[in-house]
């Protein structure tokens, strides 16, 4: 599992979570860095990752690009005119490459890339103010866009148009397909909204003491949260409510969360999810959940401080991409720079 966090003073780190010692049996984990680059001119404002890929997107208008099995930097993206506010990666599970990037800005651009290599394929605008968040759909046919503008859209990737727009009431702050692509969640403020994908229908709302700044979507209709009330929250969609929490999770609010099934071989052989937090205090900790089942104070299983105010979060556990592939990629980038 790799984990990478992006900060207010516009570098990135990037961690690598395995056991402490060679002991299969051992349960102990840590997190090793694996790199530290001031790779913006300013604030890290999203992240995204998919196998050794990861993307960053800063406030000056551009995304940075890495490949975090030999953590290095592959090159960057300069299309946008805007600070960048959300990326997403589409990646079908039987190719060992991400096939699109998609992207949105504070001036309501939406961006869609090519993976390999990254080229701009179509910039269209869907909200006539900020995109705050995006999703993409499981099937990598269309993305889900909340916006400043109060209004929720979705894209057809495969035209490369808006095809639906609705205003919401409220700016909804995220926006998260859940793994199968039936349902979709919105948070706005202190509220979790659960919603049918095919017609938008809302199957039940969920309502947090405090704000909302992040949300992961995990298996058998869970929905992790972590936000001002420093904790992070596991909640029953099916239900609406509170499964279990983690009080206390961070002694600052909670940034940014990462889902990460343990059966994905990179940590041990249990069923498990393992869930990092990272919080505006700099600390990035991962949890087991079954501890939280039975205490709602458990000790972390691996902590690391990047003393600096952590501001996004991003995770993958997918089988690293070949590095012919990645070589190939960086030298076509270079290529084409040097053109421009």
């Amino acid at each position: 599992m790799s984990l990478i966090a992006g900060t207010y003073d516009r570098y990135v780190w990037g961690f690598k979570l395995k056991p402490q010692n060679t002991d299969p049996n051992s349960k102990t984990l840590t997190l090793t860095p694996l790199f530290t680059y001031p790779s913006h001119l300013s604030a890290i404002t999203s992240l995204a990752t998919a196998g050794s890929v990861a993307a960053s997107g800063g406030s000056d208008d551009t995304i940075q690009l890495y490949d975090l099995s030999r953590s290095t930097s592959i090159g960057s993206l300069s299309d946008h005119s805007a600070t960048v506010t959300s990326l997403s990666f589409f990646t079908r599970p039987d190719l060992s490459v991400p096939l699109n990037l998609v992207s949105g800005d504070a001036d309501g651009s939406f961006c869609i890339f090519e993976a390999d290599p990254f080229v701009l394929l179509k910039s269209l605008k869907p909200h006539k103010k900020a995109i705050n968040d995006l999703s993409l759909h499981p099937s990598g046919k269309l993305a889900l866009t909340v916006g400043k503008d109060e209004c929720l859209a979705m894209i057809n990737l495969v035209r490369g148009r808006r095809s639906f727009y609705c205003r919401l009431g409220k700016a909804a702050s995220l926006v998260d397909f859940n793994g199968s692509g039936d349902k979709f969640y919105l948070a706005t403020e202190e509220k979790v909204t659960v919603h049918e994908a095919e017609d938008a229908k809302l199957v039940c709302e969920m309502e947090n003491p405090k704000r909302v700044l992040c949300a992961e979507p995990a298996e058998n209709g869970l929905l992790f949260t972590g936000g001002e009330d420093r904790g992070i929250t596991a909640w029953d969609t099916n239900s609406g409510k509170v499964a279990y929490h983690i009080e206390d999770a961070h002694s600052a609010r909670v940034k940014g969360i990462v889902v990460v099934k343990s059966s994905s071989g990179e940590v041990d052989n249990e069923d498990p999810y393992l869930v990092a937090s990272g919080s505006s205090d700099g600390v990035i900790r991962v949890w087991d959940v079954r501890m939280a089942v039975k205490d709602n104070k458990p000790n972390p299983l691996a902590e690391a401080n990047t003393k600096s105010r952590l501001i996004c979060l991003a995770g993958s556990a997918v089988k690293s991409f070949k590095q012919p592939e990645l070589r190939k990629r960086a030298k076509k980038m270079k290529h084409d720079a040097e053109v421009i």
